[in-house]
């Protein structure tokens, strides 16, 4: 590649308007009839030159290339072609979760200085009541109102050539902001060059082909199928609240419409799965769901040999800094693998991806600027995992001291991404995710004792195999002055403990359970939630910082 070559992610819309002009490229539900959906349609001929439109409309109000825009538009087809649109023109989409919170998102928007706010019409009332908040913006365009779409109308009347400006691979492409589900959200700074090996890896990680059906349950995922050459489904539901969608409108968008590739987190696939069960429905026309965003269990992919005979699981593991790093099909999480993460021996996550460096290094709580092989742990030991390659970010926006913390430099003048999460390398080279670096209970050396150390994964397993244990949670809490571990319990629905006698009986039996194991048996306190406080983004990570602190009587 030369070095002044074209380097833009949105410079695959164009390339699948010329090879399949007529493939349909997005559907978006408009209403109902007869118990069937109603869609609105577009080609990638279609999508690209209204992209294209776009692009003219937004380079006239002062959008242009570099230009900080934040992107507050609804999953549909006006967010694709808005973000299709400013990378043609070569600006910087910011994009930050709406479901962090009201007091989160305006911090994200002080920080980040967007010079240009392109959303809808109640975007553009949030600007004007938090003035002081968006001062930076000077360029303001509505999204969704009549006017942008007379305006839009008018751009493609008019006509034009195609749009691209001449990014480059280490031009800024757009700022992600993490979900904050263990600290405040960060900015990621991604490059086109990036993009462009995210969708290269995607595509060999999965043999994805054109003509493919993608209902993706995470709107950002959304943004690569154009450039794999798949229909985009978008589904009904709230993208801030997953957890909250109706499986009704799920599972009917995949039949009517038939959906061969889906990702979402396992929290919604399980109620998909409740669903399908419960009717007795099968989706044959499946051949890969991706779950991610907290650990799989096997029992789930197993519910799906069932449910969708023709499709594979796969579970993608990365972060918003650096995705894939690695992934690993459902069919491996059985067996052996499966029997390991019962014993507590963590969530295996495969193998790296084409590309991929990972090593595991010594658990080091502040900065480690330069990567030494001299930081490397044993093969088998637990560490913290560390990634390099072309879809590793080199930075936060403006976040130098949280840059410091995450990123290492190695003597080539690589760029080290530090997961902050724990795990280690088996001997045939597989990842085994065990929790994340701040989740963990340290109890260090004293009275005789050596430095105990407990990690949510692996303590977590024991407990979960309990008949009535939804999902359990590692804690330190805080009694007296003594910092000790804990297991938070959220039980099945009704088998919540009803009295002192049915309470003390559950926490015996977590107690057998806990003493047959090593890792577990220094944990003797258990405590009850009827649901876990989880993240924003997949509605599956669970706040365990903020449930010690409530269990310590901090809150």
């Amino acid at each position: 590649m030369s070095e002044n070559a074209l380097v833009n992610v949105a410079r695959f819309l164009p390339e699948q308007a010329r090879l399949n002009p007529r493939l349909p490229a997005v559907r978006v539900p408009v209403g109902r009839r007869r118990g069937a959906v109603l869609y609105e349609e577009r080609s990638f001929a279609e999508l690209d030159r209204e992209s294209d439109a776009c692009a003219r409309l937004l380079r006239e109000r002062g959008i242009s290339r570099g230009t900080r825009t934040l992107l507050m538009v609804r999953p549909g087809l006006e967010l694709i072609l808005c973000t299709f649109a400013l990378f043609k023109v070569g600006a910087v989409p910011v994009v930050i979760d709406p479901g962090m919170g009201l007091q989160g998102f305006l911090a994200c928007v002080r920080r980040t200085e967007p010079e240009a706010l392109l959303g809808i019409p109640l975007a553009q009332r949030l600007a004007a009541l938090f003035r002081g908040t968006f001062r930076s913006v000077g360029t303001r365009v509505a999204v969704g109102d009549r006017s942008f779409r007379e305006s839009l109308a008018h751009q493609m009347l008019a006509g034009g050539g195609p749009e691209m400006a001449r990014t480059q691979a280490d031009d800024l492409a757009a700022i992600l902001f993490t979900s904050g589900s263990t600290g405040a959200p960060k900015g990621v700074c991604y490059e086109h060059g990036m993009f462009e090996a995210q969708v290269r890896l995607l595509r060999q990680l999965y043999g994805i082909r054109p003509g493919e059906v993608d209902l993706p349950m995470l709107p950002v995922f959304a943004l690569f199928n154009p450039a794999l050459g798949m229909l985009t489904v978008v589904p009904k539901m709230n993208p801030s609240r997953p957890a909250k969608a109706d499986p009704w409108e799920i599972v009917q968008a995949i039949r009517q419409n038939g959906v061969t590739n889906s990702f979402g987190s396992p929290v919604l696939w399980r109620k998909i799965a409740d669903y399908c069960e419960r009717r007795r429905i099968t989706l044959p026309t499946l051949r890969r769901i991706l779950m991610a965003g907290a650990s799989v269990p096997p029992s789930l992919v197993r519910r799906f040999r069932s449910i969708a005979p023709g499709a594979e699981v796969h579970t993608p593991y990365g972060a918003t800094e650096c995705l894939p790093l690695t992934s690993i099909p459902g069919s491996s999480l059985l067996g052996e693998v499966e029997a390991l993460s019962r014993a507590g021996k963590g969530s295996c996550v495969g193998r790296p991806a084409e590309g991929i460096e990972l090593r595991v290094v010594q658990v080091v709580d502040g900065p480690l600027p330069q990567y030494d092989p001299l930081l490397d742990v044993p093969q088998g030991e637990i560490g913290e995992i560390a990634a390099c390659g072309p879809v590793v970010t080199r930075e936060y926006d403006r976040l130098p001291e949280a840059t410091a913390a995450a990123k290492m430099l190695d003597a080539q003048g690589r760029t080290w991404h530090r997961m902050g999460d724990l795990g280690y390398l088996d001997e045939s080279g597989r990842l085994w995710f065990c929790g994340r670096k701040v989740e963990r209970v340290v109890l260090p050396a004293g009275d005789g004792h050596p430095e105990q150390v407990f990690y949510t994964d692996c303590c977590e397993a024991i407990f979960n195999a309990h008949p009535d244990v939804a999902r359990s949670a590692l804690i330190a809490i805080r009694k007296n002055g003594v910092r000790a571990p804990a297991i938070a319990i959220e039980p099945l629905p009704g088998k919540f403990p009803r009295g002192v006698r049915a309470r003390a009986d559950f926490i015996e039996e977590l107690s057998v359970l806990g003493q047959q194991h090593p890792h577990t048996q220094g944990i003797h306190t258990f405590v009850f939630e009827k649901a876990f406080p989880v993240d924003v983004r997949h509605n599956a990570k669970i706040h365990r910082l903020a449930l010690g602190r409530k269990h310590s009587g901090k809150g």
